[in-house]
Protein backbone atom coordinates (compact mmCIF):
# COMPACT_ATOMS: atom_id res chain seq x y z
CA UNK A 1 0.00 0.00 0.00
CA UNK A 2 3.16 2.58 1.00
CA UNK A 3 4.52 1.80 -2.44
CA UNK A 4 0.85 2.37 -4.19
CA UNK A 5 0.22 5.70 -2.16
CA UNK A 6 3.58 6.77 -4.00
CA UNK A 7 2.76 6.02 -7.50
CA UNK A 8 -0.49 7.47 -6.73
CA UNK A 9 1.09 11.08 -5.70
CA UNK A 10 3.64 10.99 -9.14
CA UNK A 11 0.46 10.06 -11.28
CA UNK A 12 -1.18 13.17 -9.46
CA UNK A 13 1.31 15.70 -10.02
CA UNK A 14 1.29 15.11 -13.47
CA UNK A 15 -2.14 15.17 -13.93
CA UNK A 16 -2.16 18.14 -11.83
CA UNK A 17 1.06 19.57 -14.46
CA UNK A 18 -1.56 18.27 -17.52
CA UNK A 19 -4.17 20.68 -15.87
CA UNK A 20 -2.23 23.35 -14.87
CA UNK A 21 -0.83 23.47 -18.97
CA UNK A 22 -4.33 22.77 -20.12
CA UNK A 23 -5.42 25.89 -18.24
CA UNK A 24 -2.41 28.16 -19.68
CA UNK A 25 -3.69 27.10 -23.09
CA UNK A 26 -7.28 28.39 -22.31
CA UNK A 27 -5.24 31.53 -20.92
CA UNK A 28 -3.15 31.66 -24.31
CA UNK A 29 -6.18 31.27 -26.52
CA UNK A 30 -8.32 33.87 -24.77
CA UNK A 31 -5.62 36.89 -25.17
CA UNK A 32 -5.52 35.95 -28.88
CA UNK A 33 -9.16 36.06 -29.03
CA UNK A 34 -9.53 39.55 -27.35
CA UNK A 35 -7.08 40.81 -30.30
CA UNK A 36 -8.99 39.12 -33.02
CA UNK A 37 -12.60 40.07 -32.18
CA UNK A 38 -11.26 43.63 -32.05
CA UNK A 39 -9.64 43.53 -35.88
CA UNK A 40 -12.36 41.35 -36.96
CA UNK A 41 -15.71 42.94 -36.09
CA UNK A 42 -17.97 43.81 -38.05
CA UNK A 43 -18.00 47.84 -38.56
CA UNK A 44 -21.49 49.98 -39.31
CA UNK A 45 -20.14 53.23 -41.41
CA UNK A 46 -22.72 56.94 -41.05
CA UNK A 47 -21.98 58.31 -44.79
CA UNK A 48 -23.26 61.69 -45.48
CA UNK A 49 -24.51 61.27 -48.65
CA UNK A 50 -25.76 57.70 -49.86
CA UNK A 51 -25.72 56.51 -53.87
CA UNK A 52 -28.04 59.21 -55.62
CA UNK A 53 -27.47 61.86 -52.50
CA UNK A 54 -29.77 60.22 -50.45
CA UNK A 55 -28.21 59.92 -46.54
CA UNK A 56 -27.98 56.86 -44.91
CA UNK A 57 -26.43 53.97 -43.38
CA UNK A 58 -23.71 51.70 -45.12
CA UNK A 59 -23.09 48.28 -43.54
CA UNK A 60 -19.54 47.26 -44.32
CA UNK A 61 -18.79 43.81 -46.10
CA UNK A 62 -18.60 40.69 -44.02
CA UNK A 63 -15.43 40.35 -42.67
CA UNK A 64 -15.19 36.58 -44.30
CA UNK A 65 -12.89 33.98 -43.36
CA UNK A 66 -10.95 36.60 -41.12
CA UNK A 67 -14.45 36.58 -38.74
CA UNK A 68 -14.18 33.06 -37.86
CA UNK A 69 -11.39 33.05 -36.07
CA UNK A 70 -12.61 34.51 -32.98
CA UNK A 71 -15.53 31.67 -32.57
CA UNK A 72 -12.60 29.30 -33.28
CA UNK A 73 -10.11 30.67 -30.94
CA UNK A 74 -13.38 31.03 -28.06
CA UNK A 75 -14.25 27.26 -28.72
CA UNK A 76 -10.80 26.20 -27.99
CA UNK A 77 -10.28 28.32 -25.41
CA UNK A 78 -13.31 26.23 -24.03
CA UNK A 79 -12.10 22.85 -24.52
CA UNK A 80 -8.94 23.75 -22.91
CA UNK A 81 -10.57 25.13 -19.72
CA UNK A 82 -13.18 21.80 -19.89
CA UNK A 83 -10.06 19.59 -19.92
CA UNK A 84 -7.84 21.56 -17.57
CA UNK A 85 -11.11 21.25 -14.77
CA UNK A 86 -11.93 16.99 -15.56
CA UNK A 87 -8.14 16.87 -15.18
CA UNK A 88 -8.13 18.07 -11.79
CA UNK A 89 -10.83 16.15 -10.96
CA UNK A 90 -8.72 13.68 -11.84
CA UNK A 91 -5.90 14.54 -9.98
CA UNK A 92 -8.17 15.17 -6.84
CA UNK A 93 -9.09 11.44 -7.38
CA UNK A 94 -5.73 10.00 -7.53
CA UNK A 95 -4.21 12.66 -4.49
CA UNK A 96 -7.31 10.83 -2.36
CA UNK A 97 -6.23 7.93 -3.71
CA UNK A 98 -2.24 8.24 -2.53
CA UNK A 99 -3.41 9.63 0.86
CA UNK A 100 -6.47 6.89 1.68
CA UNK A 101 -3.57 4.09 0.91
CA UNK A 102 -1.32 5.90 2.86
CA UNK A 103 -2.85 5.94 5.94
CA UNK A 104 -4.23 1.98 5.20
CA UNK A 105 -0.32 1.39 5.00
CA UNK A 106 0.15 3.05 8.51
CA UNK A 107 -2.53 1.45 9.61
CA UNK A 108 -4.05 5.03 11.17
CA UNK A 109 -5.05 8.76 10.23
CA UNK A 110 -2.21 9.86 7.54
CA UNK A 111 -0.56 12.91 9.45
CA UNK A 112 1.88 11.75 11.62
CA UNK A 113 4.76 13.52 9.73
CA UNK A 114 4.89 16.60 8.14
CA UNK A 115 5.25 14.84 4.15
CA UNK A 116 1.41 13.68 5.43
CA UNK A 117 0.46 16.46 6.73
CA UNK A 118 1.18 18.43 3.11
CA UNK A 119 0.36 16.05 1.43
CA UNK A 120 -3.64 16.12 2.64
CA UNK A 121 -3.82 20.32 3.34
CA UNK A 122 -3.45 19.84 -0.68
CA UNK A 123 -6.08 17.82 -0.89
CA UNK A 124 -8.35 19.69 1.46
CA UNK A 125 -7.49 23.10 -1.19
CA UNK A 126 -8.37 21.35 -3.84
CA UNK A 127 -11.33 19.54 -3.13
CA UNK A 128 -12.50 23.25 -1.92
CA UNK A 129 -11.41 24.52 -5.45
CA UNK A 130 -13.86 21.74 -7.10
CA UNK A 131 -16.62 22.67 -4.57
CA UNK A 132 -16.35 26.57 -5.88
CA UNK A 133 -16.21 25.71 -9.38
CA UNK A 134 -19.27 23.83 -9.33
CA UNK A 135 -20.85 26.59 -7.97
CA UNK A 136 -19.04 29.45 -9.85
CA UNK A 137 -17.95 28.00 -13.37
CA UNK A 138 -16.91 31.62 -14.41
CA UNK A 139 -14.25 31.39 -12.13
CA UNK A 140 -12.32 28.52 -13.49
CA UNK A 141 -9.50 30.73 -14.69
CA UNK A 142 -8.28 31.01 -11.32
CA UNK A 143 -7.66 27.09 -11.62
CA UNK A 144 -4.00 27.93 -13.30
CA UNK A 145 -3.14 29.42 -10.49
CA UNK A 146 -4.41 26.92 -7.98
CA UNK A 147 -3.04 24.24 -9.85
CA UNK A 148 0.25 25.83 -10.27
CA UNK A 149 0.44 25.58 -6.33
CA UNK A 150 -0.65 21.80 -6.38
CA UNK A 151 2.65 20.89 -8.60
CA UNK A 152 4.56 22.84 -6.59
CA UNK A 153 3.72 21.81 -3.06
CA UNK A 154 3.25 18.17 -3.97
CA UNK A 155 6.85 18.04 -5.25
CA UNK A 156 8.63 19.63 -2.71
CA UNK A 157 6.80 17.23 -0.82
CA UNK A 158 7.87 14.26 -2.55
CA UNK A 159 11.50 15.60 -2.86
CA UNK A 160 12.45 17.49 0.69
CA UNK A 161 9.31 16.07 2.62
CA UNK A 162 9.29 12.43 1.87
CA UNK A 163 9.47 9.78 4.78
CA UNK A 164 9.01 5.87 4.96
CA UNK A 165 5.64 4.67 6.74
CA UNK A 166 6.25 4.79 10.29
CA UNK A 167 3.56 4.42 13.68
CA UNK A 168 2.90 7.27 15.63
CA UNK A 169 4.93 8.62 18.57
CA UNK A 170 3.82 7.68 21.63
CA UNK A 171 3.19 11.23 22.00
CA UNK A 172 0.57 11.31 19.49
CA UNK A 173 -1.77 8.51 20.44
CA UNK A 174 -4.78 10.43 21.55
CA UNK A 175 -8.03 11.14 20.48
CA UNK A 176 -6.88 14.67 20.53
CA UNK A 177 -4.50 14.04 17.43
CA UNK A 178 -7.74 12.95 15.42
CA UNK A 179 -9.89 16.29 16.88
CA UNK A 180 -6.85 19.03 16.93
CA UNK A 181 -4.96 17.68 13.39
CA UNK A 182 -7.73 17.05 11.53
CA UNK A 183 -8.86 20.57 11.93
CA UNK A 184 -5.36 22.33 11.86
CA UNK A 185 -5.50 20.39 8.38
CA UNK A 186 -9.24 21.43 7.27
CA UNK A 187 -8.02 24.84 8.32
CA UNK A 188 -5.23 25.18 6.38
CA UNK A 189 -6.40 23.64 3.35
CA UNK A 190 -8.79 26.06 2.84
CA UNK A 191 -6.49 28.98 3.35
CA UNK A 192 -4.53 27.56 1.31
CA UNK A 193 -6.85 27.99 -1.49
CA UNK A 194 -7.99 31.53 0.05
CA UNK A 195 -4.97 32.66 -0.48
CA UNK A 196 -5.15 32.33 -4.63
CA UNK A 197 -8.03 34.53 -5.35
CA UNK A 198 -6.38 36.77 -2.46
CA UNK A 199 -2.91 36.96 -4.79
CA UNK A 200 -5.58 37.36 -7.65
CA UNK A 201 -7.74 40.19 -6.41
CA UNK A 202 -4.25 42.03 -6.09
CA UNK A 203 -3.51 41.79 -9.45
CA UNK A 204 -6.76 41.89 -11.30
CA UNK A 205 -6.89 44.67 -9.56
CA UNK A 206 -3.93 46.94 -10.44
CA UNK A 207 -5.00 45.74 -13.56
CA UNK A 208 -8.38 47.32 -13.62
CA UNK A 209 -6.62 50.13 -12.39
CA UNK A 210 -4.49 51.02 -15.62
CA UNK A 211 -1.06 49.16 -14.29
CA UNK A 212 0.17 47.51 -17.06
CA UNK A 213 3.73 46.12 -15.77
CA UNK A 214 4.28 42.47 -14.36
CA UNK A 215 2.53 40.92 -12.50
CA UNK A 216 -0.79 42.61 -13.33
CA UNK A 217 -0.56 41.53 -16.66
CA UNK A 218 -1.30 37.94 -15.44
CA UNK A 219 -4.77 39.21 -14.78
CA UNK A 220 -5.99 40.28 -17.59
CA UNK A 221 -7.80 37.26 -18.38
CA UNK A 222 -8.92 36.93 -14.48
CA UNK A 223 -12.84 37.71 -13.92
CA UNK A 224 -13.57 40.67 -11.96
CA UNK A 225 -11.50 42.09 -8.84
CA UNK A 226 -14.75 42.50 -6.91
CA UNK A 227 -15.64 38.97 -7.16
CA UNK A 228 -12.40 37.67 -6.16
CA UNK A 229 -12.21 39.66 -3.41
CA UNK A 230 -15.68 38.21 -2.09
CA UNK A 231 -14.30 34.87 -2.57
CA UNK A 232 -11.29 35.73 -0.60
CA UNK A 233 -13.25 37.07 2.02
CA UNK A 234 -15.77 34.06 2.02
CA UNK A 235 -12.95 31.19 2.57
CA UNK A 236 -11.01 32.97 5.46
CA UNK A 237 -14.13 33.55 7.03
CA UNK A 238 -15.46 29.82 7.08
CA UNK A 239 -11.88 28.79 7.86
CA UNK A 240 -11.28 31.12 10.75
CA UNK A 241 -13.14 29.40 12.88
CA UNK A 242 -11.89 25.82 12.23
CA UNK A 243 -8.52 27.21 12.89
CA UNK A 244 -9.50 28.91 15.99
CA UNK A 245 -11.34 25.83 17.21
CA UNK A 246 -7.99 24.14 16.19
CA UNK A 247 -5.75 26.18 18.38
CA UNK A 248 -8.03 25.40 21.35
CA UNK A 249 -8.11 21.94 21.01
CA UNK A 250 -4.24 21.77 20.60
CA UNK A 251 -4.08 23.83 24.10
CA UNK A 252 -6.60 21.26 25.65
CA UNK A 253 -4.66 18.19 24.18
CA UNK A 254 -0.79 20.03 25.36
CA UNK A 255 -2.57 20.51 29.18
CA UNK A 256 -3.67 16.64 28.96
CA UNK A 257 -0.35 15.66 27.51
CA UNK A 258 2.29 17.96 28.88
CA UNK A 259 0.88 19.27 32.46
CA UNK A 260 0.07 22.78 30.40
CA UNK A 261 -2.28 24.36 28.09
CA UNK A 262 0.41 26.44 26.46
CA UNK A 263 4.21 27.32 26.61
CA UNK A 264 5.05 29.65 23.28
CA UNK A 265 6.70 26.38 21.90
CA UNK A 266 7.83 27.43 18.16
CA UNK A 267 5.07 26.15 16.81
CA UNK A 268 2.66 27.27 19.36
CA UNK A 269 4.07 31.19 18.72
CA UNK A 270 3.86 30.66 15.28
CA UNK A 271 0.08 29.43 15.34
CA UNK A 272 -0.73 32.78 17.65
CA UNK A 273 0.48 34.91 15.29
CA UNK A 274 -1.31 32.90 12.31
CA UNK A 275 -4.47 33.28 14.38
CA UNK A 276 -3.86 37.25 15.24
CA UNK A 277 -3.10 37.86 11.28
CA UNK A 278 -5.89 36.50 10.62
CA UNK A 279 -7.92 37.96 12.94
CA UNK A 280 -6.97 41.32 12.02
CA UNK A 281 -7.75 40.38 8.20
CA UNK A 282 -11.07 39.44 9.27
CA UNK A 283 -11.21 42.48 11.55
CA UNK A 284 -9.72 45.21 8.46
CA UNK A 285 -12.57 43.76 5.69
CA UNK A 286 -15.05 44.99 8.18
CA UNK A 287 -14.45 48.39 8.52
CA UNK A 288 -15.40 50.39 6.09
CA UNK A 289 -12.43 52.82 6.39
CA UNK A 290 -9.74 49.97 5.42
CA UNK A 291 -9.11 49.90 1.74
CA UNK A 292 -9.64 46.04 0.21
CA UNK A 293 -6.24 46.07 -1.11
CA UNK A 294 -4.94 46.68 2.41
CA UNK A 295 -7.08 43.99 4.30
CA UNK A 296 -6.32 41.33 0.91
CA UNK A 297 -2.42 42.12 1.88
CA UNK A 298 -3.02 40.66 5.18
CA UNK A 299 -4.78 37.34 4.16
CA UNK A 300 -1.20 37.11 2.33
CA UNK A 301 0.58 37.37 5.29
CA UNK A 302 -1.60 35.30 7.05
CA UNK A 303 -0.69 32.63 4.64
CA UNK A 304 3.27 33.17 5.18
CA UNK A 305 2.82 32.90 8.62
CA UNK A 306 1.27 29.49 7.59
CA UNK A 307 4.12 28.58 5.58
CA UNK A 308 6.46 29.60 8.38
CA UNK A 309 4.60 27.55 10.93
CA UNK A 310 4.82 24.45 8.48
CA UNK A 311 7.86 25.18 6.96
CA UNK A 312 10.03 27.26 8.69
CA UNK A 313 9.45 25.91 11.92
CA UNK A 314 10.02 23.11 11.77
CA UNK A 315 13.36 23.30 9.62
CA UNK A 316 15.09 26.09 11.71
CA UNK A 317 13.49 24.93 15.14
CA UNK A 318 12.96 22.62 17.40
CA UNK A 319 10.58 22.20 20.13
CA UNK A 320 7.81 19.65 21.81
CA UNK A 321 5.76 19.48 18.42
CA UNK A 322 8.95 17.87 16.92
CA UNK A 323 8.40 14.06 15.79
CA UNK A 324 9.18 11.69 12.85
CA UNK A 325 12.23 13.56 11.79
CA UNK A 326 11.22 17.10 9.92
CA UNK A 327 7.87 16.42 11.39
Amino acid sequence: MSALSDQLVTFAILAYLVAMISHAVEYALGNVRAVSEKAAAPARELVGAGVGGSGGTVEAPAAGPAETRPSRSAARARIAGRIAAWVTVLAAALHLGAVVTRGIAAERMPWGNMYEFVLTVTLIGVAAWLVVLWKQPALRRLGLFLTLVMVLLLAFAELKLYVQVVPLMPALRSYWFIIHVSTIIFASGIFLLGVVPAAAYLMRAGWEQGRRSFPYTLARRLPAAAGLERLTFALHAFAFPIFTFAVIAGAIWAEAAWGRAWGWDPKETWAFISWVVYAGYLHARATPSIKRNVATWIAVVGFLTVLMNLFGVNFFFTGLHSYAGVN
